[in-house]
C-alpha cells in the first residue's frame, strides 16, 4: 500500500493501481528509443504486473501500531513481502516467462542485502527461477536485459512519484525519494543523463525534462481517502472497505 498521511486523513493508493499507471507511463516511451522491440510486449507487461502479488492482499490493509498508521510498502514486514514477491513473480511467470526474470531481478535486488534466512532462502530460490528461465529461453542479450531492467525501474519511480506526492507539490516539498529528480539506470541508452528532472506544474500536470516518451500524454490511478475517524471508530479494514474511491489523473508534458 502507498499511503500518505494528511491532517485528518490517509491516502491510499493500492500497489497494483500504482503498477498499472507505471505500466501506462512506459507504454508512451518512444519508439526509437526502444532497443530490442521484438521483447517490448514482455517488458510492458513486467511493468505492469510488477506489483502484481499485492493485489489481493492490499485490498484489506493492516495497521502499523508502531506508527499509528497504515502499513506501507516500505515498513511492511518483511517475511510477509517476502511470501507476496514469490506469489506475485509466480503470476507473471504463468503469462510471460521474460516478464517474471525481470520481476524476478527486481525484488532480488530488494533482498540481496538482507541478512534473514528467509530472505537469503528467496533470494536463492530466484536465483534458481533465473537460471531456469534463461535456459528455457536460451541465450539472452545481457546488455539488453539491463536496459529492459532499467525501464522497469524508471516505470516504477515516475509512478511512485506521482502517488507518493501530494498534487502540485512544490519542488522543495517533494518527497524525499526524489529530490534530486528520479534516477535512471546507466543501462538506459539515449537519454544522456543521470536523473530525470521532474516537477509539478499545477496539481493535474507534471513536467519531465528531456522528454523521452512520444507525446504528452495523461495516466490515471484510483486513490481511497480514509478518515482517521472513521478509522478509530470501525477500524482500519471497515473504515478502507467503506471509502468510496476517486480517480486521479495527471498530464505528462515536456519541460515548458
Amino acid at each position: 500500500m502507498i499511503v500518505r498521511e494528511r491532517e485528518n486523513e490517509f491516502i491510499m493508493i493500492e500497489q497494483h493501481n500504482h503498477a498499472l499507471t507505471s505500466g501506462d507511463i512506459m507504454s508512451h516511451w518512444k519508439d526509437s528509443l526502444f532497443h530490442g522491440k521484438a521483447n517490448r510486449k514482455s517488458v510492458e507487461t513486467a511493468i505492469y504486473m510488477h506489483d502484481y502479488g499485492w493485489k489481493e492482499f492490499d485490498k484489506q490493509p493492516f495497521w502499523n501500531d508502531q506508527t499509528q498508521a497504515p502499513y506501507t510498502f516500505s515498513d511492511f514486514p518483511t517475511y510477509p513481502k517476502i511470501i507476496l514477491y514469490a506469489h506475485g513473480i509466480n503470476e507473471v511467470e504463468k503469462k510471460d516467462m521474460y516478464a517474471a526474470l525481470l520481476c524476478s531481478e527486481h525484488y532480488t535486488r530488494f533482498l540481496l542485502n538482507h541478512t534473514s534466512v528467509e530472505a537469503q532462502s528467496f533470494v536463492t530460490e530466484e536465483k534458481k527461477r533465473q537460471k531456469r528461465i534463461l535456459k528455457s529461453l536460451g541465450n539472452i542479450d545481457k546488455l539488453l536485459f539491463r536496459f529492459h531492467y532499467g525501464l522497469l525501474q524508471l516505470g516504477d519511480n515516475l509512478s511512485l512519484f506521482l502517488c507518493l506526492n501530494e498534487p502540485g507539490v512544490a519542488k522543495e516539498k517533494e518527497h524525499h525519494f526524489f529530490k534530486h529528480g528520479i534516477p535512471l539506470a546507466s543501462s538506459i541508452e539515449g537519454v544522456n543523463q543521470s536523473t530525470l528532472g521532474v516537477e509539478w506544474i499545477d496539481n493535474q500536470t507534471v513536467s519531465v525534462h528531456e522528454f523521452p516518451f512520444d507525446q504528452a500524454f495523461t495516466v490515471a490511478f484510483n486513490q481511497k481517502k480514509v478518515s482517521k475517524a472513521s478509522i478509530k471508530e470501525l477500524g482500519l479494514i471497515n473504515a478502507y472497505e467503506e471509502a468510496s474511491s476517486e480517480k486521479v489523473t495527471v498530464q505528462l508534458v515536456p519541460e515548458p
